[in-house]
């Protein structure tokens, strides 16, 4: 009789609980990773970790007098202008900062690609790690700057991480897309920028929810890092907040986030082939 002989099957589309398997085995993959990127940011600079705290300090500067000295559009009541705006400026920048960076991680890992088989979700994801050090960074300098105004949050704070959470699928989702598009059609590297630099100026970073006109409120709610933005003031400030806007974020964000899993996977079998 002959020996029982396993075949080992190695495959890019795998049923969803599979492939969540095949994520948690190569969950060392994922931090080594994460660390790397981590690491390769940082190195060689000449300031180094402190990068991650004058770009939110020098954008803040610059909103904070472009908005509320030169245009004087007001703060939320009873909000100093600079943290209303470091308040917008946090998750906008680890939104931004994740779709970014994330979206060249494919092509960037090539060789990594082509060789082995793992989960190549782990690629894209690993880059939120990086971006969620920065967010943490940047938040220690928040409570610094809450301190020097002698702010309060309230109760409403313990809400904060619902809206964290909504940044993050977002993030993701959108990341998902892109880094897969990118890897078929190369010119999407161009157009993350433009989408990025226009985001900036459509989302309240600068400014306050209640400035919008009544007329354009709910076109305006359709943007979901004006939710995610508005109810982390609220949370931070008890700033006016508009459920449409919320209810907006969280089903876009959620939306975002399966549609960019099962994109991903649809087309990641494919990924050999185009890098």
């Amino acid at each position: 009789m002959k020996p029982e002989e396993k075949v080992l099957i190695i495959e890019a589309n795998r049923t969803g609980m599979l492939y969540l398997r095949d994520f948690w085995n190569y969950r060392e993959l994922f931090f080594t990773l994460a660390w790397r990127d981590i690491v390769v940011r940082y190195k060689q600079t000449i300031v180094g970790i402190l990068w991650t705290i004058l770009r939110p300090l020098a954008t803040m500067v610059i909103f904070t007098v472009v908005f509320g000295k030169i245009a004087k559009l007001p703060s939320d009541a009873g909000v100093p202008y600079v943290l209303m705006v470091f308040g917008g400026m946090l998750p906008w920048q680890f939104i931004s900062g994740t779709i970014t960076m994330g979206s060249d991680t494919l092509v960037g890992n090539r060789g990594l690609i082509s060789k082995v088989y793992f989960p190549r979700i782990i690629i894209p994801t690993a880059r939120t790690i990086m971006s969620l050090v920065e967010l943490l960074i940047n938040a220690f300098l928040f409570v610094l700057l809450f301190i020097w105004y002698r702010y309060m949050p309230n109760w409403h704070v313990v809400f904060l991480p619902v809206f964290l959470l909504m940044a993050v699928l977002l993030a993701l989702g959108v990341t998902y897309f892109i880094s897969s598009l990118n890897v078929k059609y190369r010119d999407f590297q161009y157009v993350v920028p433009f989408i990025v630099q226009l985001g900036l100026y459509i989302s309240p970073i600068g400014f306050s929810s209640a400035v919008v006109p009544e007329k354009w409120r709910l076109l305006y709610a359709c943007n979901p890092v004006v939710g995610i933005i508005d109810g982390i003031r609220w949370c931070l400030f008890d700033s006016p907040l508009m459920m449409e806007s919320v209810i907006a974020a969280a089903v876009i964000s959620v939306a975002f986030f399966l549609l960019g899993i099962w994109f991903f996977r649809k087309t990641e079998s494919e990924f050999a082939d185009f890098i």
